[in-house]
């Protein structure tokens, strides 16, 4: 142990940002118990490295007491042996006395390697954890390094970087798993793709971060990225529904009456939005104004098709739709996605009936009420007769 330790400290402070003072401390700990273990165990040990060269020194205390020296137990001294170090000992006073091993240089350099290592370790996995935590729900750029096969699909680790305190740069693996990629997309060995980090926590001490390439959030930290009404607060994503890899429903707000929310979103000559869709691989993304009117709000989650009336129902959230015969399978869409999307889009639950099936629906709930009206004229006049 001399001053080429203290350099590699310090090396390690200024490259992994990990305090020398802690990494100093925990090798005195474990050289407590080392000397412990090696030398005769006692309550009272002491280890100091000094900062500046590395030298070490090991110190034992005792405790004076009044006692034969046949008597004594460890950790005490008896008075006449403290006094024989400083006449100003007395009973109850502590004596700490130098007990460094010669030969404990070299139990102390295979000890503070273990150690240092260790604590590199823990050090590194606690800046990965406390840096990659202000990232949750934000979006990064990482490299694809391995695939891991799975039953159906293989998972995939992505390698991604950050400059955290100091401007060093942390560098960690995260997990995209097999549900949580966009089913249009094969990932390859060194691919450089976007992710949404949707959690980090630890297991065992160990960070675990999973990413998403199909999470809606990827979509809205797009737009924010992509248009700078949005990330000025200017422009309000209100609500987002998604099916990755095929389609995207997104409402979005002004506070500003002169800024058009769509426009802003598509940009120039449709560029904005048009980067975002190419980042995703060509998913269609439909932008609406968000509306506190339920009517406006849902007429507008079904386009492109158009929409002759809404019906509202306040209290269990259900609306009825009528569209044009002709526009009923947009609204529709296919397989349902289209109004599938609209109603995650919106929270309602929407029944979309064209304008023919609607007069039909209309006419027979005339017809029952009428028979319900009938039924019950004719029971009255039975009860009245009897």
């Amino acid at each position: 142990m001399n001053a080429d330790f203290i350099t590699a400290l310090n090396q390690i402070e200024a490259e992994k940002g990990i305090s020398k003072d802690i990494l100093i401390e925990a090798v005195e700990n474990a050289l407590v118990n080392a000397y412990k273990k090696n030398f005769g165990a006692t309550n009272n040990v002491r280890v100091v490295i000094d900062r500046e060269n590395g030298d070490i020194k090991v110190y034992t205390s005792k405790t004076v007491v009044n006692k034969r020296e046949i008597d004594l137990l460890d950790g005490e001294i008896s008075l006449e042996g403290a006094q024989e170090i400083n006449m100003s000992y007395e009973i109850g006073d502590i004596v700490e006395e130098e007990v460094t091993p010669r030969n404990f240089g070299r139990v102390a350099a295979q000890t503070a390697r273990q150690m240092v290592v260790q604590k590199i370790k823990e050090a590194s996995r606690d800046i990965v954890f406390d840096e990659f935590s202000l990232k949750e729900t934000e979006i990064m750029t990482g490299e694809v390094v391995r695939k891991i096969n799975g039953p159906q699909r293989a998972n995939v680790l992505v390698n991604l970087s950050i400059r955290g305190k100091n401007d060093l740069l942390v560098t960690t693996e995260a997990m995209l798993p097999s549900q949580e990629q966009m089913p249009t997309e094969e990932y390859e060995l060194n691919d450089r793709i976007t992710v949404y980090l949707m959690e980090i926590k630890k297991q065992n001490g160990v960070p675990q971060l999973q990413v998403s390439r199909s999470n809606p959030g990827l979509v809205k930290r797009l737009f924010e990225r992509e248009v700078p009404e949005i990330s000025e607060g200017i422009v309000q994503i209100k609500s987002i529904s998604r099916e990755a890899g095929s389609r995207t429903k997104m409402a979005v707000w002004s506070s500003d009456p002169g800024i058009d929310p769509i426009g802003a979103c598509v940009g120039s000559k449709g560029q904005r939005v048009a980067n975002i869709v190419d980042e995703l691989k060509g998913e269609k993304i439909d932008i609406i104004v968000y509306s506190d009117d339920p009517t406006e709000y849902i007429s507008s989650a079904l386009s492109p098709a158009k929409v002759v009336s809404v019906e509202p129902n306040l209290e269990d959230k259900t609306a009825r739709v009528v569209v044009p015969d002709y526009q009923l399978s947009l609204a529709i869409g296919k397989e349902g996605q289209n109004a599938r999307l609209a109603a995650k889009l919106t929270g309602w639950k929407i029944d979309i009936k064209s304008e023919s099936q609607s007069v039909i629906s209309e006419e027979i709930e005339q017809d029952t009420a009428d028979d319900i009206q009938e039924m019950t004229e004719n029971l009255a006049e039975e009860l009245i007769t009897e």
